[in-house]
């Protein structure tokens, strides 16, 4: 398989994409945690479509232009991971949830601090979006770019008007 990456700039800062023939792999933080998401070992730094169509979707993002993301994925991570994380596509535009109600959605009520620590390993920021995720009493907690960067997220989602849907 054939992995490509290109960076983008965006209202909280670069962004680095990271894709494959198959989809999306990552979106990354200018500021990223050595290891906190899956990296092929070799990596072509060009363009791809993949890599193409997720920086019109996340300009169009930032831009108040789109709610949800139709990009193609292609996920790294253990079955649990995989499906906390599919999970998060759920998640309206504009609206929070707590770890616990993500632990009761996936049947897992128990499973909260597992719950957040697949969030923190999301490698997918933005699309699927785990600053949608918020601590039992509504405080930021734990964002890979910073609670700074959570509050920035949150905060244009709900002061977006102008999309209906």
């Amino acid at each position: 398989m054939n992995y490509y990456q290109t960076c983008m700039p965006s209202p909280v800062g670069e962004l680095t994409l990271l894709g494959s023939d198959a989809g999306l792999c990552a979106v990354m933080w200018e500021n990223e945690k050595e290891n906190r998401v899956w990296k092929p070992d070799s990596v072509k730094k060009k363009s791809h479509p993949v890599l193409e169509g997720a920086m019109i979707q996340l300009s169009e993002y930032f831009a108040d232009t789109r709610v949800s993301f139709d990009v193609p994925l292609d996920l790294h991570g253990t079955e649990f991971q995989l499906e906390v994380w599919n999970a998060l596509a759920d998640i309206p535009y504009g609206k929070t949830i707590s770890y616990a109600i993500q632990a009761q959605r996936l049947g897992r009520p128990q499973a909260m601090r597992a719950v957040g620590a697949a969030n923190g390993r999301n490698p997918i920021s933005i699309i699927l979006p785990c600053h949608r995720v918020v601590g039992a009493n509504g405080s930021l907690t734990g964002f890979a770019a910073g609670i700074d960067t959570k509050k920035w997220l949150l905060d244009h989602e709900k002061g977006n008007k102008k999309l209906v849907g």
